[in-house]
């Protein structure tokens, strides 16, 4: 039975989530298509273009992507905190950015409202305001933009993606790891880039390439705030020089039917976090394979089975 959106994506719940999307079609999103010989390749800018541009305009922050051939990965951060303390004048500066301003709207802009027209006018904002941190919203105008392109490319109509993306919440900080690291790793593991600094049009090359140029948080991204800033609660909680040893280390362990992997090293972040390595590296395993919808501890899974007032969840348990 197909659950509810608002049952798999709740901020009261947890405001991480890993979203995956997938072409429906036989035609690649990008990369080079073996039966017709064409490149795609250039598409993959598209979607990490798309991707960064919307996170200027949503309250929804981006902690790790990677663009594949027949499919996208986010990880993702919702910003509920941040939506709501925008002023209404913020919230219609940034819908403006996507969309057209209806004639109302126009008028509260210049200032030229009826008492009996500012009622409407701030529902409208309101509505405006929840869809700047709703994950569907995001996942629909970034999954609209590329399928139009793409239809408008191949000359063709029709769906271009699976009817719906599909999301994982991660309920702590091991889970979070997790889907960022198996998310960052998609390239090596698929066997298209030999180290994560290499792998084109993913949050680690743009984290390394902005370090590169002394920027310690690239545009569109969420920042990582570690030890050094306790008095941040608005970030990744990992210290980025231990997440990127953490990822090197995970990606040298070769794995069964993955091609891919790199060298070894070990990552800080496993004594700050107190992980088990042979625990952490199954559970980056098993969300290769399993299909979990929540993601956390057996205390926080049954805390929102208590919550969903569900008899069973479909939860992989770290």
């Amino acid at each position: 039975m197909t659950i509810a959106r608002t049952q798999l994506v709740s901020p009261d719940i947890t405001s991480f989530y890993h979203c995956v999307s997938r072409c429906v079609r036989r035609s690649f999103l990008c990369g080079d298509d073996p039966l017709t010989g064409v490149s795609y390749e250039h598409r993959r800018h598209w979607v990490e273009q798309r991707i960064l541009a919307l996170a200027q305009i949503y309250c929804i922050d981006i902690c790790a992507y990677a663009v594949m051939s027949n499919h996208y990965h986010l990880v993702v951060h919702i910003n509920r905190a941040k939506a709501l303390q925008l002023s209404e004048r913020e919230v219609v500066a940034r819908w403006e950015q996507e969309h057209q301003l209806p004639p109302l709207i126009q008028s509260y802009l210049k200032g030229q409202l009826s008492a009996s027209e500012y009622p409407a006018c701030l529902k409208l904002i309101h509505i405006w305001r929840e869809r700047l941190y709703s994950l569907s919203w995001l996942m629909k105008e970034l999954n609209y933009h590329i399928a139009l392109r793409a239809n408008q490319e191949d000359q063709c109509r029709g769906h271009f993606w699976e009817g719906r993306f599909k999301s994982q919440a991660l309920l702590d900080e091991k889970a979070l790891l997790a889907a960022m690291t198996y998310t960052d790793l998609n390239p090596v593991r698929a066997n298209i880039a030999e180290t994560p600094e290499t792998s084109e049009y993913t949050s680690f090359k743009r984290r390394v390439n902005a370090l590169e140029s002394n920027q310690e948080t690239p545009l569109g991204l969420f920042p990582f705030i570690g030890d050094m800033h306790q008095d941040q609660t608005n970030g990744i909680p990992f210290r980025l020089i231990d997440y990127m040893e953490w990822v090197d280390f995970v990606g040298r362990q070769m794995r069964e039917g993955k091609p891919g992997y790199i060298k070894q090293t070990h990552p800080g972040i496993i004594s700050r976090l107190s992980l088990n390595q042979i625990d952490s590296i199954h559970l980056c395993t098993r969300l290769e394979r399993e299909r979990g919808l929540w993601i956390g501890t057996k205390q926080r899974l049954q805390y929102v089975k208590s919550l969903l007032n569900r008899q069973r969840l479909h939860g992989i348990m770290v």
